[in-house]
Formats: C-alpha cells, sequence, structure tokens
C-alpha cells in the first residue's frame, strides 16, 4: 500500500509541467532553491540540468549570471544570531562572485546584510543593509502593531555600494531621508524592520530603484542627495518586489498583493507602470486570479523577446508568458527541504522548495556552457 505524500506542491507535479516551444524564449534558467546547502541550477526548457554549482553558503536569497559569465551569489553567513525573529529567514552576509567552475573570485562580507544585493560585475556590489533605531528614533517610525519592536528597536534600513576591495562608495539611510508620515508601516506589521527594503536596483541614469515591502512603495532615490525622486502612487502596489527598468523606461514589479485595497480575495500579479504617468501600461494576473497567489518573495523578468518570466516564489514555480497574457512554460522546482537556523524552522515548518528569484539566460550568455547533442 502506498502512502499519499502529504506536501501538498510535491503531490501536484514537479519539474517541467507545460512547454509551448514556439512561444517560449530559448535558453536556461537559473535558480537556487532556498532550503538548500548551496546548490544552485541552471535547466534547459525541458528541465534538464545543463550545470550545477555547489557552494559553501545557503543562498541569501539567489543568484544571478553576470555580463562576464560568473555568477553572482548571495549566501547566508553561519553563525550570526537572529536580531529579530524573522532575520533568519532573509538576511545573506555573503556576497560572492563566482566562475563557472565554482571558484570564488570575489567576496564581500556585511553579517547585517539581507534580501538583495546588485553585482555590477566589475567589483562593486549596491546592497541592503540594517542600522538599529533606538529610543526616540524608533517611536517616531509610524505603523505597524504596537510594542512589537525587537527588545524596543526598530532595525531601519540603509543601502550601501562597495567596491571591490569592500570600500565604502555610495550610502543612504532610510532614517534620513523617508518621511515617517509619508512611508508608515502597515499596521499588520512587526515594527522589528521599517521600510524592509527587499531590492535595490541602479538605474541608467545612475539613480537607484528600490522596493519598501512593509510600506508598499516602489521609489527612485536620488544618488546626489539622497531624496525620494519618484514613488508608486499608494495603493497600486502591495507588498511588492523586484522592480526592473525596461528598456522603455517603464517599471516592472511583481505585486504580491497580501493587502490589496478593496479586494476580498487576494491574488498576485505582474505590472508594468509608466514613470512619466504612475499607471499602469501591462498586466498579467492568473485568467482565475486566486489561482496565483504569493504571499511573500516573487519576481519578473522581462525577456528579450518581450515575454515575462515569473517567479512564483513560494510555491517554486517557474512559469513564462506572452505579451498578452498565454502561459508558453511551466516549471515547478523539484528540490525540497526545511530551513535549518533556528526559530526558522518553527516559523515554516513544512518541507518546501522555495527560491526568491530565477532568470533566463540564451546561450550566448553564457559561452562557457557546455550543450549537449
Amino acid at each position: 500500500m502506498t502512502e499519499v505524500d502529504q506536501n501538498s506542491r510535491r503531490r501536484r507535479g514537479t519539474g517541467l509541467i507545460a512547454l509551448d516551444e514556439n512561444a517560449a524564449y530559448d535558453g536556461y534558467t537559473l535558480y537556487a532553491p532556498l532550503t538548500g546547502t548551496g546548490q544552485v541550477y541552471l535547466v534547459d526548457l525541458r528541465g534538464d540540468v545543463a550545470h550545477q554549482w555547489n557552494l559553501p553558503y545557503r543562498p541569501g536569497r539567489h543568484a544571478r549570471v553576470l555580463p562576464n559569465g560568473n555568477l553572482a551569489y548571495n549566501g547566508v553567513l553561519p553563525g550570526q544570531d537572529a536580531l529579530f525573529p524573522m532575520w533568519h529567514k532573509y538576511r545573506g552576509g555573503a556576497m560572492q562572485e563566482i566562475a563557472p567552475d565554482g571558484t570564488v573570485l570575489r567576496e564581500h562580507l556585511d553579517r547585517l546584510q539581507h534580501h538583495d544585493a546588485h553585482h555590477y560585475g566589475d567589483g562593486r556590489v549596491l546592497y541592503t543593509a540594517l542600522e538599529p533605531l533606538t529610543g526616540a528614533d524608533a517611536a517616531s517610525v509610524r505603523g505597524g502593531a504596537p510594542a512589537s519592536e525587537a527588545a524596543g528597536t526598530v532595525h531601519a534600513d540603509t543601502i550601501r555600494e562597495v567596491d571591490g576591495q569592500g570600500r565604502l562608495l555610495w550610502s543612504w539611510r532610510a532614517s534620513e531621508h523617508l518621511d515617517r508620515a509619508e512611508y508608515p508601516l502597515h499596521p499588520d506589521y512587526a515594527r522589528e524592520h521599517w521600510p524592509l527594503v527587499n531590492s535595490v536596483l541602479p538605474l541608467a541614469d545612475g539613480n537607484v530603484l528600490a522596493s519598501l515591502r512593509s510600506v508598499s512603495a516602489v521609489v527612485v532615490i536620488s544618488r546626489e542627495s539622497g531624496e525620494v525622486l519618484w514613488r508608486t502612487e499608494p495603493g497600486l502596489v502591495s507588498q511588492q518586489h523586484n522592480p526592473t527598468e525596461l528598456p522603455n523606461g517603464n517599471i516592472l514589479i511583481f505585486d504580491n498583493g497580501v493587502f490589496r485595497p478593496g479586494c476580498d480575495v487576494p491574488y498576485s500579479r505582474v505590472i508594468e507602470v509608466d514613470r512619466a504617468s504612475g499607471k499602469t501600461a501591462w498586466e498579467y494576473r492568473d485568467p482565475a486570479r486566486e489561482s496565483f497567489f504569493a504571499p511573500f518573495m516573487g519576481s519578473a523578468q522581462r525577456l528579450p523577446n518581450g515575454n515575462t518570466l515569473i517567479t512564483d516564489s513560494p510555491a517554486g514555480r517557474l512559469f513564462e508568458v506572452t505579451a498578452d497574457g498565454y502561459l508558453c512554460w511551466e516549471y515547478v522546482v523539484p528540490h525540497f527541504g526545511g530551513y535549518q537556523e533556528p526559530g526558522v524552522g518553527e516559523l515554516f515548518p513544512a518541507q518546501n522548495n522555495a527560491v526568491f528569484r530565477a532568470y533566463r539566460y540564451a546561450a550566448r550568455d553564457l559561452p562557457w556552457l557546455k550543450r549537449r547533442g
């Protein structure tokens, strides 16, 4: 008698689920299972592993292939204290550039780094980190669940850029540049982390694009002054992730939709926002909108053929849609595991196959890859 697998994600099927080769963008998809011990996979359109890295740190969110062909990888530093209950879930600390054969070429360590680190490929890294606020500084942060600070501390975000030798080139502090009244925490969020910057990216004009999850805002920060030059209209996005700049200047955003205003059924979507008007220029959501809902994490990548690769992160589900919303590729990550850090396993006890982001690369982006056949 065969027992029924009680993991619903695994039971529904893993690996390649759907493929329309005439519509999908040909290439290889990169992902790093968050509960793994340092494995990074590159799979072809049929889900076969074309290359694998085995790295010394558990993923501190994600990996990305740089224009020079090396791997940018953010790993979790072992042996760190938990600043607050969720800290072990999304901290990192080890920012590495790695050759295709696994050789570590560069490394920058910062135990306060979390979520995102953008590697330029020349040694520079732009990343998110924390600083503690206490006393009146902590009390001045608006919103959040009352009395939910971490031992009286609100950890505020900073953004840092360092060179290849780890020297600080630029920095920004939320506590210095964000108006507390304009960027309050959602009332259901703990006051342990404000405003929870989960993505940073340099723009073509040199300024910095950032996603502030716990206040539901995407902003453009002036590199010169630190002021906010642009933000999404309040109510447009809800606990969003991974804004990226498109060639036309628009911003592509994974909009999670946990506390979407005016909606009784939560759903996720991917939107393209026109920066000039602030309005939605393109949107994808599942035809049965409740079928696609990622309450946390998530990413979207606009591909060269106009398709969009979407990462439904908690479900380990990667899928590609055309400009008119036709799903042409779907793959479910087959690697399941549990978080090993104290505290995280209690918060997320089920075996999961989550990934933070996935990226698609054409064969020309991977000149070192040995292709079969």
